[in-house]
């Protein structure tokens, strides 16, 4: 599943952008989900989907630590 969205965490990214967060979470949505585009009826839950999966992921990126190093800080702007 989500073969295509790509890592996050060191040492294969050394810098996260929230587009970067947000394009994950967009695309986990989007499989989860079966729709590239919701309906105007399922709009409102698809973007909040999105959006609570890009928390997420700022909030597991910010706590992991790497191979003992220090916890990684997702960029707040990019």
């Amino acid at each position: 599943m989500c073969r295509s969205i790509k890592t996050l965490r060191e040492p294969y990214v050394p810098e996260v952008s929230r587009a970067d967060i947000e394009a994950a979470a967009l695309q986990y949505v989007r499989k989860i989900s079966g729709f590239r585009a919701p309906a105007a009826h399922n709009a409102a839950a698809f973007d909040a989907a999105v959006a609570a999966v890009a928390e997420a992921t700022a909030t597991l990126l910010d706590q992991l630590v790497v191979r003992g190093g220090a916890p990684q800080r997702p960029a707040t702007e990019g």
